[in-house]
């Protein structure tokens, strides 16, 4: 097992779930956390508690995103009109290692991150090396003409684990992603339970 890969299984143990659907995630064979004393944890857990583990398993879904900028991106969708639960959505799912993840081009949204880091993906043409870029719907989004022969996004690209959404379209082709609208909370295909509203309960207290 790679040590990234038992990170991301130590991320499950601490949430309690599979938060991408890993197939070999240690919650796939038990419906209790791991450990001796796994089915022996008991005791209900608060209001704060509650909302502090949906905050966790969203920022961590979105690979591991900081506090300080979390708590950006939760202030700029309490800036925005409209329902806030959709706006931090929208501004999650529009992020750009969120799409080159989404798109496949990717097989996990932390090294969706690092490709962006390391200079592999254009916007309209333009090296983009910021993860949190916020796409828009007119935007082009390529792999560099150089690493499209890496050998990670031709495997992730024909995985079997997990689908395009609709409201990204895709060219696997010539590796190209655009996208196509702005989703909705009910469109977007956790693994499991996201309860975003928890997230906006627990930043207004």
């Amino acid at each position: 097992m790679t040590k990234r890969l038992k990170s991301k299984h130590k991320v499950d143990r601490r949430l309690k779930a599979n938060l991408w659907g890993r197939p070999k995630s240690p919650f796939n064979s038990r419906a209790y956390p791991p450990g001796q004393h796994g089915q022996n944890k008991k005791g209900k857990p608060t209001d704060y508690g509650i909302q502090l583990q949906a905050k966790q398993k969203l920022k961590a879904y979105y690979g591991n995103i900081n506090e300080r900028q979390f708590r950006n991106i939760y202030r700029k969708a309490l800036s925005k009109k409209g329902d806030t639960t959709e706006n931090l959505i929208a501004l999650l799912e529009s992020r750009l290692d969120t799409i080159v993840y989404r798109a496949k081009l990717a097989p996990t949204v932390f090294s969706a991150r690092q490709m962006i880091n390391h200079g592999h993906i254009k916007v309209n043409k333009k090296r983009v090396n910021i993860s949190s870029y916020s796409v828009k719907e007119t935007d082009l989004i390529e792999v560099r003409e150089k690493s499209k022969k890496i050998v990670m996004i031709e495997g992730s690209l024909q995985s079997k684990e997990r689908d395009v959404p609709e409201y990204i379209q895709t060219d696997n082709k010539n590796k190209t992603v655009k996208l196509v609208r702005i989703p909705k909370f009910s469109e977007v295909p956790y693994p499991i339970v996201m309860e975003p509203n928890l997230v906006i309960e627990y930043y207004s207290r």
